[in-house]
């Protein structure tokens, strides 16, 4: 899929690829949605992305793609208002962010599957919703919004809603060619 440059192929691509996500989950067979990932160490090994390591199950997956919506939420919010606050919280930078993902994974370790799925749907809803607040060239103008810095706002949402929900279907077809149901 071609990634997005108009606000009408954004919110398509959004849902459509959400919808493929929450297809797959929903054809998982009994017991895989709560079971731990099972991928093997030679697997392991040949993965560059500490997201192998780090995410082990869906409840983790799902939130990721919930604390990915907020940062975009909060940062879009915070900034409409003037605020001037960064995408990525202090302390984190595009080099340190894998430490704020390892942040969130901690912050999440005791939700309960079903809350991670209602706050992911819920948080997808509220990015769609703040998306048609804006017009097409607000969210892929270079430039029409100063706080966006050299990326428009288009290229931020597409980067937390379609193109994070294609890593999760891989992430998630991966770990269904491993799922055995004998945990």
């Amino acid at each position: 899929m071609a990634r997005p440059t108009t606000k009408p192929d954004l919110l398509k691509a959004a849902n459509a690829q959400f919808d493929r996500l929450w297809t797959m989950i929903d054809s998982m067979p009994e017991g895989a949605q709560d079971a731990d990932f099972n991928f093997d160490a030679v697997f392991l090994q040949k993965q560059k992305e500490a997201h192998w390591r780090r995410d082990k199950n869906l409840r983790d997956v799902l939130i990721h793609l919930y604390e990915w919506h907020r940062l975009l939420l909060d940062w879009e919010k915070a900034n409409r208002n003037g605020a001037g606050k960064p995408f990525l919280p202090i302390p984190y930078n595009w080099k340190t962010y894998g430490r704020m993902n390892e942040m969130f994974w901690e912050k999440h370790q005791g939700t309960p599957l079903c809350d991670a799925a209602a706050m992911v749907k819920k948080s997808h809803a509220d990015v769609l919703a703040m998306i048609e607040e804006y017009s097409n060239d607000e969210l892929f103008a270079k430039g029409a919004l100063a706080w966006t810095g050299t990326s428009p706002l288009g290229s931020y949402c597409v980067s937390a809603t379609a193109s994070h929900y294609e890593w999760a279907i891989k992430k998630m077809k991966a770990y269904m060619k491993t799922y055995t149901g004998l945990q």
